[in-house]
């Protein structure tokens, strides 16, 4: 039988659709390429969001259309934090974020063909779900989840009820996955974590981040380890000291900002203020060489004025990020938000986000054009039939190359000169 995946979301979601394709492809289950040639479908899905709920269903809805027969698996952050909703959706089998039971409920429901809804609570002192992802060929860089859960409670955000308290993985599991991955030629590895910045607050010993991130940069054959998204309050002067030293590291930070008003961030149960986040970003940008930061910013909080606005577009050209990802609040059934005042319109929220879009544009903009003249190490990825090898540097400053015939770049590390900048990438010449 095939399987049609469909993953919404962070990279955590589309680490564990990883590791539940491989574990049933090992039970004989195929990949379907289209929705059309589906016997089966597994949504992953993500809930951040209202929109993500939004493209969720939409893409149920082509899936339905597209082969009526079909299994429908239904899993993920949204049938976890919203079971009944999950419930009505129609699908054949509804479960949680606890992904490793799926395929034990898949051969349940082929042999009994009655709707499973299973949906575990989390519980605090749960142990991490065992996922060890191998070599699959299919990607230049792989992901390593190595942290789940969340127990921040941000006013707005739903995810520490979809996936529970935090959670982390064992070093020797990290360093055996991460070896594998090496093997199977994987030359970059990308830690990943619902909260990464606790990787180890659960452990009985005093193991932090900082640990983990050593244990990947001392496997050979890896030549570089980057870390997604991170909060800002838990990186510590020590911490920072103890990761300049890794050669691996790419130094490319991404820190979760949200707002740039201090009163904003109060509201929203954040840790820190705008000062200490720019703080951080000074420590960063003078202990790593070509250091970048980039972030994520909500748009139109509850109870955010034109006057809160103008403080987070301010800030944003203080710190001159290298690219910002803007979404516009929505809110979130049973956080507490939910019940605040001052709810703004949709047209407040899309014309916040369109207006700090186009700063921060131009601030991309500047970079990229600031890093002309350059010469960079960059690893490439697969080409995309345009006549151009594409890749990424260290701070993952994207690059193009033309093509001088049909020889493939991906997977090699290259010396480049980058010459000029241009859609939202750099151009480069061989050197």
């Amino acid at each position: 039988m095939k399987i049609y995946y469909c993953t919404f979301g962070c990279k955590v979601n589309q680490y564990e659709t990883e590791n539940l394709r491989q574990r049933l492809t090992e039970k004989g289950y195929e990949k379907a390429e289209n929705m059309e040639s589906a016997d089966i479908f597994i949504i992953n899905t993500c809930t951040v969001t209202a929109a993500s709920d939004k493209k969720m269903r939409q893409a149920l809805g082509r899936m339905k259309k597209a082969s009526p027969s079909a299994v429908t698996v239904l899993t993920g952050c949204f049938a976890q934090a919203f079971e009944q909703q999950a419930k009505q959706l129609g699908c054949d089998i509804v479960t949680g974020t606890a992904k490793s039971e799926i395929p034990a409920l898949l051969e349940d429901f082929l042999s009994q063909r009655k709707q499973i809804v299973s949906v575990r609570a989390h519980k605090r002192g749960e142990a991490f779900e065992p996922m060890l992802n191998l070599p699959s060929g299919t990607k230049t860089r792989a992901f390593v989840k190595i942290q789940d859960g969340c127990d921040q409670y941000c006013t707005y955000c739903v995810i520490p009820y979809a996936r529970g308290h935090i959670r982390s993985k064992p070093l020797e599991d990290i360093r055996s996955e991460v070896t594998s991955l090496a093997r199977g030629g994987y030359k970059e590895i990308v830690l990943t974590g619902i909260n990464l910045c606790c990787y180890g607050k659960d452990f009985a010993e005093d193991i932090r981040l900082v640990d983990a991130v050593e244990n990947a940069c001392a496997v050979q054959g890896i030549q570089r380890v980057r870390l997604s998204s991170m909060e800002p309050e838990m990186l510590l002067d020590e911490d920072i000291q103890r990761l300049a030293r890794l050669e691996k590291l790419c130094a490319q930070f991404h820190l979760s900002l949200q707002s740039g008003c201090d009163k904003t961030l109060k509201r929203m149960n954040r840790k820190y203020t705008c000062e200490q986040y720019a703080e951080l970003c000074t420590k960063l940008r003078q202990a790593f060489k070509d250091c970048t930061i980039t972030t994520d910013i909500m748009v139109g909080f509850a109870g955010e004025t034109d006057e809160d606005f103008a403080q987070t577009v301010e800030f944003v050209k203080r710190i001159a990020f290298e690219k910002v990802h803007i979404f516009p609040y929505s809110v979130r059934k049973g956080t507490a938000a939910e019940k605040f005042g001052g709810q703004l319109s949709k047209a407040v929220k899309e014309r916040r986000a369109h207006q700090l879009e186009s700063v921060c544009s131009q601030i991309r903009a500047e970079f990229l054009k600031s890093n002309i003249g350059k010469t960079v190490e960059v690893l490439f990825e697969k080409e995309k039939g345009d006549g151009f090898h594409r890749g990424y540097t260290k701070n993952y400053t994207p690059v193009a190359v033309k093509a001088d015939g049909d020889d493939s770049w991906r997977w090699q590390t290259r010396q480049v000169r980058i010459i000029s900048a241009a859609d939202d990438l750099c151009l480069a010449e061989p050197i």
